[in-house]
């Protein structure tokens, strides 16, 4: 690898993973495959959400960094394979951008964000050959459940397959789970099953339609469970105590006292 002064961060990034998948680059860089690097790349996706949440920027400059690398990484093994290299990906991604925004590059006139949407699918249909194809296809099949349910909500919605009012979507979780009542005293656990995840697909339905993420909220009150289930083991072991020990009563009134502290 020939540095030199006047190279850009990205071709020195770009030089430094040609010389590790060289012959006599690194081993372990050598033997990875876009398979092996599937991990890595949702490993690092979920650092970055991380550190957004921190809100440190630091931390952020370095895991966009990592998230880079994958990008990186797999784009040099296609190179490798002579289907495409790094620039390759950013003049499709960048004749995409100004492909999907001609209210920016072209004379599109639009009124405010959700027409925005409704161009950007319609030019995507354009692009398949304005071949017939699902509102709710191509979702990505290893997107976590409760994104993936707002993702196909979100594009049901947009063709206008949605609610009038959250009292309605309201009126749909109750007879969900009226229909779990139903599935337990019939004590069929397939059904059982079934129910829940309608009851699941409302919910995410409802944060959805009030304008949340279900992700991100369902993570909120993961962090906020957490928070206070460690507020009561401190408080017991404190006691030189175990929880085992407890009655639920005890543990109760030290998570009222939790919530009570936030």
């Amino acid at each position: 690898m020939t540095e030199s002064s006047e190279q850009s961060p990205l071709e020195r990034l770009l030089d430094i993973m040609r010389r590790l998948r060289a012959p006599d680059g690194c081993p372990w860089d050598r033997e990875q495959s876009l398979e092996s690097l599937k991990k890595n790349l949702v490993e690092e996706t979920y650092e970055v959400i991380d550190a957004i949440e921190s809100g440190d920027r630091s931390m952020l400059r370095e895991e966009l960094g990592d998230l880079l690398l994958q990008i990186v990484f797999q784009s040099q093994i296609c190179a490798e394979e002579g289907v495409f290299d790094f620039q390759d990906v950013a003049q499709a991604i960048s004749e995409k951008l100004v492909r999907r925004h001609p209210h920016v590059f072209g004379d599109t006139k639009v009124a405010d964000s959700d027409e925005v949407l409704k161009n950007w699918e319609q030019i995507k249909r354009m692009e398949k050959g304005d071949v017939p194809r699902s509102a709710v296809a191509g979702v990505p099949r290893h997107l976590p459940a409760l994104h993936k349910a707002q993702q196909v909500q979100s594009r049901a919605a947009r063709v206008g397959f949605d609610w009038k009012e959250s009292k309605d979507v309201l009126a749909k979780i109750e007879e969900e789970l009226a229909e779990i009542r139903m599935a337990m005293a019939l004590e069929s656990a397939e059904r059982v099953r079934d129910e829940i995840g309608d009851l699941l697909f409302a919910v995410v339905n409802l944060t959805r339609f009030l304008g949340h993420e279900a992700e991100e909220v369902l993570n909120l009150t993961i962090s906020r469970f957490s928070r206070r289930f460690q507020f009561i083991e401190d408080a017991v072991h404190e006691d030189n105590r175990k929880l085992t020990d407890c009655t639920l009563e005890e543990l109760e009134a030290l998570w009222q006292e939790a919530k009570t502290k936030e």
